[in-house]
């Protein structure tokens, strides 16, 4: 995968944006409504399946479907995280209580191991899963099936004609991207809430389509591969 064709590519789509200033505001609107913002994720996952070679932005129309195609994307995320925060979380919550307690209680030091080696464990589970969240998200989509956001051999296969050492760069990237974008609008006085608001919906686009080409990338290779065998 050539990251700087992906990363040109997300840029271009995502200041179509703009070429729509009525599609645009309808979006920063939604977006800041809280259940109703399910909406501008459900949009942003017909950007996750919009073809390779498309030139123009999914219509903003059937918000019913968009707003249930968000919550599909948003239940998604919490099912295949929610193992790694209750680990965690039950780690800190023990803590917490431990420290609050009036009594003197404490933490005996086989628990005390349990539960740093529960923290550890989930921090690793989280760790694996945000790495393959992504393809997950939009595998579910392409196939238009929930289940899939398990089938992590073939999330795995595709990451693998990716390259994993593309990949993890890929995600790096665009890491940083959200990262510098993010610190940018914050830091800017008066007019950065304003920044933000505008830029958002533009942001989630860009990494929508970097996505949606990463995942196009992989199962393109690995269609190839399976057409060379045979």
């Amino acid at each position: 995968m050539k990251l700087d064709v992906n990363l040109t590519d997300s840029f271009n789509y995502a200041k179509l944006l703009f070429d729509d200033f009525g599609r645009l505001i309808i979006l920063i609107i939604l977006a800041v409504i809280p259940i109703v913002n399910f909406i501008v994720v459900g949009y942003l996952g017909n950007i996750l399946k919009a073809p390779k070679d498309s030139k123009e932005l999914p219509q903003l129309e059937k918000y019913g479907e968009l707003w249930i195609q968000g919550l599909k994307i948003f239940l998604a995320i919490i099912i295949l995280m929610i193992v790694p925060l209750i680990l965690m979380g039950s780690t800190l919550v023990q803590i917490v209580l431990t420290q609050l307690s009036l009594g003197g209680s404490f933490i005996s030091p086989l628990s005390g191991i349990l539960a740093i080696s529960l923290f550890y464990i989930g921090l690793l589970l989280a760790f694996f899963i945000g790495l393959i969240l992504a393809m997950s998200i939009v595998h579910m989509l392409k196939k238009d099936d929930f289940g899939k956001i398990f089938a992590f051999n073939e999330i795995l296969a595709i990451i693998q004609n990716i390259g994993w050492g593309t990949y993890i760069l890929w995600l790096a990237v665009l890491f940083i991207i959200s990262g510098i974008v993010t610190v940018i609008m914050f830091n800017i006085p008066v007019i950065g809430w304003i920044l933000e608001l505008v830029l958002t919906p533009a942001l989630g686009a860009f990494i929508a389509r970097s996505v949606s080409l990463t995942y196009l990338e992989g199962t393109t290779q690995e269609t190839a591969t399976t057409t060379e065998q045979t």
